[in-house]
């Protein structure tokens, strides 16, 4: 059964910075494309960063330059370093693996002060 857990976030101010942790169990982490993918209050689900089988990775726009994901094949994690928070990065931030065949932790709540 697979299982993604996120954990990591929490209040920080403005500036400010959090890593999210996505731990995976039932996948390979290497062999999946994973991402974070984020919920803002009254929005939708946007995608925030990924990362191939390949390691490419691809992030929106908006965050471009302030969060880096990355993975950690033996610990079977998937990290979102997010620096120079803003207010507007205010939401529930979840993990999803696969491409086809998707599967979504439960999410993590990221809230930004200014």
């Amino acid at each position: 059964q697979v299982q993604l857990v996120e954990s990591g976030g929490g209040l920080v101010q403005t500036g400010g910075s959090l890593r999210l942790s996505c731990a995976a169990s039932g996948i390979i982490v290497s062999r999946n494309r994973m991402g974070w993918y984020r919920q803002p209050p009254g929005k939708q689900r946007e995608l925030v960063a990924e990362i191939t089988t390949g390691g490419n990775t691809n992030y929106a726009d908006s965050v471009k330059g302030r969060f880096t994901i990355s993975r950690d094949n033996a610990e079977s994690t998937v990290y979102l370093q997010m620096n120079s928070l803003k207010s507007e990065d205010t939401a529930v931030y979840y993990c999803k693996a696969g491409l086809v065949r998707v599967y979504w932790g439960q999410g993590t709540q990221v809230a930004v002060s200014s």
